[in-house]
C-alpha cells in the first residue's frame, strides 16, 4: 500500500537503486587507511558525507570516494604529526596492530581497552 504523497518507484528502478551501507566500524575502533600511511580512533561517524562540497572537490577525482557512505572522523597520527581526519569506509582497513594510537586527544576522550580498542569514558557517553 502505497503512503499518500509518497510516489511508488517502478520495481526495476527500486531494484536499480544501490544498497544504503551500514557502518562497518564504531567509536573507539582503531582502523588504518587504505591508500595512505595513517592510522586513527574513529571519533564519530556519519551515516553519509557531510562536509563541505570544497573539502570533497579537493579530493583528486581519481580517488574521490562516492558520497553515499559512512564518513568516519577520526584522531590520526602518522610518523610526523596527529590530526583529525575524514574517511570513507572504503578507503579504512581494521588496524590489527595492538599498538596504541598517539593522539594528544585520546586521553580525553577515551580509555584503552584490552583488545586493542578505545571505549568513551563515562563522561561522554549518552
Amino acid at each position: 500500500m502505497d503512503r499518500p504523497n509518497t510516489p511508488a518507484l517502478p520495481l526495476d528502478a527500486a531494484m536499480a537503486m544501490p544498497p544504503v551501507a551500514h557502518a562497518r566500524f564504531n567509536v573507539g575502533d582503531v582502523v588504518r587507511h587504505r591508500l595512505f600511511d595513517f592510522r586513527g580512533v574513529v571519533f564519530d561517524v556519519d551515516p553519509v558525507f557531510a562536509n563541505t562540497e570544497e573539502w570533497y572537490e579537493a579530493i583528486p577525482e581519481a580517488v574521490r570516494p562516492r558520497k553515499d557512505q559512512p564518513f568516519y572522523h577520526l584522531l590520526a597520527e602518522n610518523g610526523e604529526s596527529s590530526y583529525v581526519a575524514y574517511v570513507s569506509q572504503q578507503n579504512l582497513i581494521t588496524d590489527e596492530s595492538d599498538e596504541p594510537v598517539e593522539h594528544p586527544a585520546i586521553g580525553g576522550l577515551f580509555d584503552r581497552v584490552s583488545g586493542g580498542g578505545y571505549r568513551l569514558k563515562p563522561v561522554h557517553r549518552h
